[in-house]
Order: C-alpha cells, then sequence, then structure tokens
C-alpha cells in the first residue's frame, strides 16, 4: 500500500499521525512523507535558510525514528502560503501526489488556525479530484490533528475536529514520542500543546479538554474512502484499543 502524509511543516507530520506512520511502516506499506514548506529561495522574515537547515534535519531524524526513507522537503514560503500564487501552491501538491500516487494520503485538517494548513489541504483537493489519473488511485483522504493548530479554530462558525476514524497505536505510542522528541528546536516544555507530554496525555485520554479520547489510538476525519465516495471529513488522532 503506498501512503502519503502531506506536512505543511515539519513537525506537523509527527504532531498529527506519528504512531500511525509507524504502524504503517510496520505494516510495510510504502510510506513517503512530504513536508510543504521551507525557506522559500528568496529573504524570509522569519529568519535564515539555516533555520530550515536545522528543522529539516530533526525531521531527518524523527523519520529515522518512525522507520521513513522516504522524506521531500519542497519550498513554498513557510507562513507565507497564502501570499503565493494558487497556481504555484496547486503545482506543487500535484507533483507530490503524481510522483507518489498514494493509495492513502494524510493532510491537514482544513478548518485548522493556521492559514498554511487550509492553503496546503486546498491545493491538495484539487490535486485528489478523480476525474484525474492522480485522483483516481487514491482511495483514502484522512486529516489529521494537530495540537496548537486544529484545536484553536472556532468551531460554532466553522467545522471542529471531530474524530471519525480510529487506528489503535498501542504498539507505536513510544516510536511517536521518541520521534517527536528529536524536534528540539520546535517543541517546547509542558504544558504548552506541542509539547511531549501534552501529546502523551491527549492520547491516553488524561487530558479531557482536547477531546478525551481513550489510551493510545489514533483517530482522524476522512474526504474519501473506497470508490472515490465522498464521506463528511474524518480526523486523525493518536488513541490504544479498551
Amino acid at each position: 500500500m503506498r501512503v502519503l502524509v502531506v506536512a505543511p511543516h515539519a513537525d506537523d507530520e509527527t504532531l498529527g499521525c506519528g504512531g500511525s506512520i509507524a504502524r504503517h511502516v510496520a505494516e510495510d506499506d510504502d510510506v513517503t512523507v512530504a513536508v510543504m514548506t521551507g525557506h522559500g529561495g528568496r529573504d524570509h522574515f522569519l529568519g535564515t535558510s539555516d533555520l530550515w537547515d536545522t528543522v529539516r534535519q530533526e525531521a531527518k531524524n524523527a523519520m529515522e525514528v518512525l522507520g521513513v526513507s522516504q522524506l521531500k522537503f519542497f519550498e513554498i514560503p513557510a507562513v507565507m502560503v497564502a501570499d503565493e500564487p494558487q497556481w504555484r501552491v496547486n503545482k506543487v501538491a500535484y507533483e507530490v501526489l503524481s510522483d507518489v500516487m498514494p493509495e492513502i494520503l494524510y493532510v491537514p485538517f482544513p478548518f485548522d488556525l493556521h492559514r498554511d494548513h487550509r492553503e496546503i489541504y486546498h491545493a491538495l483537493s484539487i490535486a485528489w479530484r478523480p476525474n484525474s489519473i492522480v485522483g483516481r488511485g487514491v482511495q483514502e483522504v484522512l486529516a489529521y490533528e494537530v495540537p496548537s493548530e486544529t484545536h484553536w479554530n472556532t468551531p460554532y462558525l466553522e467545522p471542529g475536529f471531530v474524530p471519525t476514524t480510529w487506528v489503535s497505536i498501542e504498539n507505536h505510542l513510544e516510536s511517536k514520542l521518541r520521534a517527536l522528541e528529536c524536534y528540539q528546536s520546535q517543541v517546547p516544555d509542558w504544558p504548552h500543546a506541542r509539547s511531549v507530554q501534552h501529546c502523551l496525555t491527549l492520547r491516553t485520554g488524561e487530558d479531557r479538554k482536547y477531546g478525551g479520547w481513550k489510551r493510545q489510538k489514533r483517530s482522524c476525519t476522512s474526504a474519501r474512502s473506497g470508490s472515490h465516495r465522498r464521506r463528511p471529513l474524518q480526523r486523525l488522532l493518536d488513541l490504544d484499543n479498551t
């Protein structure tokens, strides 16, 4: 099974579905992780390209922990995706899908607070339309939750993240947490929502504020399943089977 995990920024993939990635690898699926943004090749207000060099090395280390050998980086300017011409973002999204030709596709939730996440999702949704060769190969699209982005939208004004698909990562939670620890420049200390401890409590049901899923299972929401049938967008979360 060909699996593609698309991350707007390096660490989103591990925060959002690191346990599911490790499980796919353990089941001998062909897993590719694509990080869509970077310095962008021109002056960036966040800093020099050295900043992204650091984060990308951390991403390589994290993927080694998860067992992923195929990691791709792209150069849409981070935090500035909405400022790019739409055709250019769409072109990168199509190139990613056409290169991998995934059967299972993991994407950011379209109503995350971060504008980059929304724009990347939109571009991918154009690329996976079933009237194209690339789109016809995609059997399932799963949107994952990114702590500190997904739960900060305004759920009474737009759809909130309500998981509809759960995948047990009981045997892979430790790998997810070790991979997350590789992101030293990106993961703050507890009680920040992106901290390792918060990810652990969120997935074990100890933190009721963020949904209270039980144990280490991954939950998500799906935009497509089966023979290109559209279903309400499903959300993904790493939680356990009991």
